[in-house]
Protein backbone atom coordinates (compact mmCIF):
# COMPACT_ATOMS: atom_id res chain seq x y z
CA UNK A 1 0.00 0.00 0.00
CA UNK A 2 1.55 3.29 -1.07
CA UNK A 3 1.95 6.25 1.18
CA UNK A 4 -1.04 8.58 1.22
CA UNK A 5 -3.52 5.93 0.08
CA UNK A 6 -6.55 5.11 2.17
CA UNK A 7 -7.41 1.51 3.07
CA UNK A 8 -10.58 -0.09 1.80
CA UNK A 9 -12.38 0.16 5.14
CA UNK A 10 -11.91 3.95 5.14
CA UNK A 11 -13.72 4.25 1.79
CA UNK A 12 -16.40 1.90 3.12
CA UNK A 13 -16.97 4.08 6.20
CA UNK A 14 -17.17 7.25 4.08
CA UNK A 15 -19.57 5.62 1.60
CA UNK A 16 -21.78 4.33 4.43
CA UNK A 17 -21.88 7.77 6.01
CA UNK A 18 -22.79 9.35 2.67
CA UNK A 19 -25.63 6.88 2.14
CA UNK A 20 -26.99 7.38 5.67
CA UNK A 21 -26.93 11.14 5.07
CA UNK A 22 -28.47 11.23 1.60
CA UNK A 23 -31.17 8.53 1.90
CA UNK A 24 -33.28 10.33 4.59
CA UNK A 25 -33.21 13.49 2.48
CA UNK A 26 -34.31 11.61 -0.64
CA UNK A 27 -37.03 9.88 1.38
CA UNK A 28 -38.29 13.29 2.52
CA UNK A 29 -38.45 14.49 -1.11
CA UNK A 30 -40.21 11.33 -2.32
CA UNK A 31 -42.71 11.43 0.55
CA UNK A 32 -43.60 15.02 -0.33
CA UNK A 33 -44.96 13.74 -3.68
CA UNK A 34 -47.00 10.84 -2.29
CA UNK A 35 -50.77 10.89 -2.49
CA UNK A 36 -53.30 10.21 0.30
CA UNK A 37 -52.84 6.82 1.92
CA UNK A 38 -49.36 6.17 0.47
CA UNK A 39 -47.32 7.39 3.43
CA UNK A 40 -46.89 5.28 6.55
CA UNK A 41 -48.31 2.10 5.03
CA UNK A 42 -46.85 -1.39 4.71
CA UNK A 43 -45.22 -2.62 2.60
CA UNK A 44 -43.12 0.51 2.39
CA UNK A 45 -42.67 2.13 -1.02
CA UNK A 46 -39.75 4.51 -1.47
CA UNK A 47 -41.11 5.99 -4.71
CA UNK A 48 -44.61 7.48 -4.89
CA UNK A 49 -47.13 5.71 -7.12
CA UNK A 50 -47.99 9.06 -8.69
CA UNK A 51 -46.19 12.35 -8.20
CA UNK A 52 -48.78 14.51 -6.44
CA UNK A 53 -48.01 18.26 -6.48
CA UNK A 54 -51.09 19.06 -4.40
CA UNK A 55 -49.01 18.54 -1.26
CA UNK A 56 -46.93 21.60 -2.14
CA UNK A 57 -50.03 23.61 -2.94
CA UNK A 58 -51.54 22.65 0.42
CA UNK A 59 -48.31 23.50 2.24
CA UNK A 60 -48.07 26.93 0.61
CA UNK A 61 -51.72 27.66 1.30
CA UNK A 62 -51.85 26.47 4.89
CA UNK A 63 -48.42 27.77 5.87
CA UNK A 64 -48.98 31.30 4.55
CA UNK A 65 -45.58 30.75 2.97
CA UNK A 66 -44.77 34.30 1.77
CA UNK A 67 -45.02 35.70 5.31
CA UNK A 68 -43.03 32.86 6.87
CA UNK A 69 -40.33 33.11 4.20
CA UNK A 70 -40.10 36.86 4.66
CA UNK A 71 -39.67 36.54 8.44
CA UNK A 72 -37.10 33.75 8.12
CA UNK A 73 -35.11 35.53 5.40
CA UNK A 74 -35.02 38.88 7.22
CA UNK A 75 -34.03 37.39 10.57
CA UNK A 76 -31.45 35.05 9.08
CA UNK A 77 -29.88 37.74 6.88
CA UNK A 78 -29.57 40.18 9.78
CA UNK A 79 -28.11 37.54 12.11
CA UNK A 80 -25.62 36.27 9.54
CA UNK A 81 -24.45 39.72 8.52
CA UNK A 82 -24.08 40.87 12.12
CA UNK A 83 -22.19 37.74 13.19
CA UNK A 84 -19.75 38.06 10.28
CA UNK A 85 -19.13 41.75 11.00
CA UNK A 86 -18.79 41.49 14.78
CA UNK A 87 -16.76 38.28 14.66
CA UNK A 88 -14.32 39.69 12.13
CA UNK A 89 -13.87 42.99 13.98
CA UNK A 90 -13.62 41.43 17.43
CA UNK A 91 -11.38 38.62 16.18
CA UNK A 92 -9.03 41.16 14.61
CA UNK A 93 -8.91 43.23 17.79
CA UNK A 94 -8.24 40.22 20.02
CA UNK A 95 -5.64 38.75 17.67
CA UNK A 96 -3.68 41.78 16.44
CA UNK A 97 -4.28 44.76 18.72
CA UNK A 98 -2.60 45.27 22.07
CA UNK A 99 -4.80 46.81 24.75
CA UNK A 100 -5.26 46.37 28.52
CA UNK A 101 -7.58 43.53 29.44
CA UNK A 102 -7.35 41.77 26.09
CA UNK A 103 -6.89 38.32 27.59
CA UNK A 104 -9.69 38.97 30.09
CA UNK A 105 -12.06 39.91 27.26
CA UNK A 106 -11.05 36.80 25.33
CA UNK A 107 -11.77 34.63 28.38
CA UNK A 108 -15.19 36.26 28.67
CA UNK A 109 -15.86 35.36 25.05
CA UNK A 110 -14.81 31.77 25.72
CA UNK A 111 -17.07 31.62 28.79
CA UNK A 112 -20.13 32.35 26.63
CA UNK A 113 -19.47 29.08 24.79
CA UNK A 114 -19.67 27.04 27.99
CA UNK A 115 -23.44 27.40 28.45
CA UNK A 116 -26.32 26.06 26.34
CA UNK A 117 -28.04 28.83 24.36
CA UNK A 118 -31.54 28.15 25.72
CA UNK A 119 -30.25 29.06 29.20
CA UNK A 120 -30.35 32.72 28.14
CA UNK A 121 -33.75 32.70 26.46
CA UNK A 122 -35.73 33.96 29.46
CA UNK A 123 -33.26 36.79 30.25
CA UNK A 124 -33.24 37.74 26.56
CA UNK A 125 -37.03 37.80 26.47
CA UNK A 126 -37.24 39.98 29.58
CA UNK A 127 -34.71 42.41 28.11
CA UNK A 128 -36.74 42.68 24.91
CA UNK A 129 -39.97 43.17 26.88
CA UNK A 130 -38.45 46.13 28.73
CA UNK A 131 -36.65 47.65 25.74
CA UNK A 132 -36.95 51.46 26.10
CA UNK A 133 -39.16 53.39 23.66
CA UNK A 134 -40.28 50.27 21.78
CA UNK A 135 -43.67 48.55 21.60
CA UNK A 136 -45.37 51.18 23.74
CA UNK A 137 -42.66 51.34 26.41
CA UNK A 138 -41.53 54.56 28.01
CA UNK A 139 -37.90 55.61 28.48
CA UNK A 140 -37.60 53.23 31.44
CA UNK A 141 -38.98 50.27 29.48
CA UNK A 142 -42.40 50.17 31.12
CA UNK A 143 -45.94 50.11 29.83
CA UNK A 144 -45.69 48.03 26.66
CA UNK A 145 -44.39 44.86 25.06
CA UNK A 146 -41.03 46.22 23.93
CA UNK A 147 -39.39 44.53 20.98
CA UNK A 148 -41.18 41.22 21.52
CA UNK A 149 -43.91 42.20 19.06
CA UNK A 150 -41.50 43.11 16.24
CA UNK A 151 -39.48 41.01 13.84
CA UNK A 152 -36.33 42.42 15.49
CA UNK A 153 -36.98 40.06 18.40
CA UNK A 154 -36.03 37.12 16.18
CA UNK A 155 -32.52 38.49 15.58
CA UNK A 156 -31.40 40.61 18.55
CA UNK A 157 -30.25 37.74 20.86
CA UNK A 158 -28.06 36.25 18.11
CA UNK A 159 -26.33 39.33 16.69
CA UNK A 160 -23.01 38.42 18.36
CA UNK A 161 -21.61 34.90 18.41
CA UNK A 162 -18.86 33.85 20.81
CA UNK A 163 -17.83 30.88 18.69
CA UNK A 164 -17.51 33.14 15.64
CA UNK A 165 -15.24 35.53 17.54
CA UNK A 166 -13.12 32.64 18.79
CA UNK A 167 -12.87 31.09 15.32
CA UNK A 168 -11.84 34.30 13.56
CA UNK A 169 -9.41 35.24 16.31
CA UNK A 170 -7.63 31.91 16.09
CA UNK A 171 -7.43 32.16 12.30
CA UNK A 172 -6.14 35.74 12.34
CA UNK A 173 -3.33 34.81 14.70
CA UNK A 174 -1.73 33.11 11.70
CA UNK A 175 -1.57 36.32 9.64
CA UNK A 176 2.02 37.70 9.79
CA UNK A 177 2.32 40.86 11.88
CA UNK A 178 4.95 42.16 9.46
CA UNK A 179 2.33 42.53 6.72
CA UNK A 180 0.09 44.60 8.97
CA UNK A 181 3.00 46.73 10.24
CA UNK A 182 4.04 47.48 6.67
CA UNK A 183 0.53 48.73 5.91
CA UNK A 184 0.54 50.91 9.04
CA UNK A 185 3.91 52.39 8.09
CA UNK A 186 2.43 53.29 4.71
CA UNK A 187 -0.23 55.30 6.54
CA UNK A 188 -3.13 52.85 6.66
CA UNK A 189 -5.42 53.11 9.67
CA UNK A 190 -6.64 50.11 11.62
CA UNK A 191 -9.95 49.98 9.77
CA UNK A 192 -8.13 50.04 6.42
CA UNK A 193 -5.75 47.30 7.58
CA UNK A 194 -8.71 45.18 8.66
CA UNK A 195 -10.74 45.77 5.48
CA UNK A 196 -7.99 45.71 2.84
CA UNK A 197 -5.61 43.09 4.26
CA UNK A 198 -7.20 40.96 6.97
CA UNK A 199 -10.68 40.40 5.51
CA UNK A 200 -9.44 39.19 2.08
CA UNK A 201 -7.14 36.67 3.77
CA UNK A 202 -9.95 35.38 5.98
CA UNK A 203 -12.62 35.22 3.25
CA UNK A 204 -12.79 31.38 3.12
CA UNK A 205 -13.19 31.24 6.88
CA UNK A 206 -15.87 33.94 6.83
CA UNK A 207 -17.79 32.03 4.15
CA UNK A 208 -17.69 28.92 6.35
CA UNK A 209 -18.79 30.88 9.41
CA UNK A 210 -21.52 32.56 7.39
CA UNK A 211 -22.92 29.24 6.18
CA UNK A 212 -22.90 27.75 9.68
CA UNK A 213 -24.58 30.85 11.08
CA UNK A 214 -27.12 30.90 8.26
CA UNK A 215 -28.12 27.28 8.86
CA UNK A 216 -28.40 27.75 12.64
CA UNK A 217 -30.47 30.92 12.28
CA UNK A 218 -32.69 29.47 9.54
CA UNK A 219 -33.47 26.36 11.62
CA UNK A 220 -33.90 28.13 14.98
CA UNK A 221 -37.10 26.85 16.54
CA UNK A 222 -37.32 27.30 20.32
CA UNK A 223 -36.61 31.04 20.38
CA UNK A 224 -38.79 31.67 17.31
CA UNK A 225 -41.63 29.76 18.99
CA UNK A 226 -41.25 31.83 22.16
CA UNK A 227 -41.34 35.10 20.21
CA UNK A 228 -44.24 34.03 18.00
CA UNK A 229 -46.41 33.40 21.07
CA UNK A 230 -46.25 37.15 21.69
CA UNK A 231 -46.87 38.03 18.04
CA UNK A 232 -47.92 35.34 15.49
CA UNK A 233 -47.04 37.75 12.65
CA UNK A 234 -43.31 37.10 13.24
CA UNK A 235 -43.63 33.32 12.93
CA UNK A 236 -40.82 31.63 10.98
CA UNK A 237 -40.77 28.53 8.79
CA UNK A 238 -39.74 25.97 11.46
CA UNK A 239 -42.55 27.11 13.75
CA UNK A 240 -45.08 27.21 10.92
CA UNK A 241 -44.20 23.69 9.79
CA UNK A 242 -44.59 22.36 13.32
CA UNK A 243 -47.99 24.02 13.66
CA UNK A 244 -48.95 22.64 10.25
CA UNK A 245 -48.21 19.14 11.51
CA UNK A 246 -50.51 19.74 14.49
CA UNK A 247 -53.49 21.02 12.50
CA UNK A 248 -53.52 19.18 9.16
CA UNK A 249 -55.76 16.16 8.63
CA UNK A 250 -53.80 13.18 10.06
CA UNK A 251 -54.45 11.12 6.92
CA UNK A 252 -52.43 13.62 4.86
CA UNK A 253 -50.15 15.13 7.48
CA UNK A 254 -46.85 13.53 6.54
CA UNK A 255 -46.71 14.32 2.78
CA UNK A 256 -47.77 17.95 3.35
CA UNK A 257 -45.29 18.41 6.20
CA UNK A 258 -42.56 16.89 4.06
CA UNK A 259 -43.47 19.28 1.25
CA UNK A 260 -43.09 22.17 3.68
CA UNK A 261 -39.74 20.82 4.83
CA UNK A 262 -38.51 20.53 1.24
CA UNK A 263 -39.46 24.15 0.59
CA UNK A 264 -37.67 25.24 3.77
CA UNK A 265 -34.51 23.30 2.88
CA UNK A 266 -34.19 24.69 -0.65
CA UNK A 267 -32.64 28.09 0.31
CA UNK A 268 -30.02 26.42 2.51
CA UNK A 269 -29.21 23.84 -0.16
CA UNK A 270 -28.95 26.48 -2.88
CA UNK A 271 -26.64 28.64 -0.75
CA UNK A 272 -24.39 25.70 0.05
CA UNK A 273 -24.13 24.63 -3.59
CA UNK A 274 -23.28 28.22 -4.52
CA UNK A 275 -20.55 28.56 -1.90
CA UNK A 276 -19.38 24.98 -1.43
CA UNK A 277 -15.95 25.65 -2.95
CA UNK A 278 -15.25 28.43 -0.44
CA UNK A 279 -16.83 26.41 2.37
CA UNK A 280 -14.59 23.39 1.83
CA UNK A 281 -11.52 25.60 1.56
CA UNK A 282 -12.50 27.40 4.76
CA UNK A 283 -12.91 24.13 6.66
CA UNK A 284 -9.50 22.93 5.45
CA UNK A 285 -7.78 26.19 6.38
CA UNK A 286 -9.48 26.25 9.78
CA UNK A 287 -8.16 22.77 10.47
CA UNK A 288 -4.64 23.79 9.45
CA UNK A 289 -4.73 26.87 11.63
Amino acid sequence: MGRGRFPFWAYLVVATGAVLTVVPFLDMVMTSFKGPGESGTLPYHFLPKTFDLSNYQAAVRQLNLPVLFRNSVVATAVITGSVLLTSSLAGYALAKLRFPGRQFVFRLVLSTMMFPPFLFFIPHFLILVHWPLAGGNDLLGRGGAGLTVSIAALAVPFLVNGFGIFLTRQFMLGIPDEVLEAARIDGAGEFTVWWRIVVPQTRPLLVTLGLLTFVDAWNEYIWALLVSTANPDVMTLPVGIQLLQDHVDPARTMPIVMAGLVLSVLPVLALFLLLQKHYIRGVMLSGLK
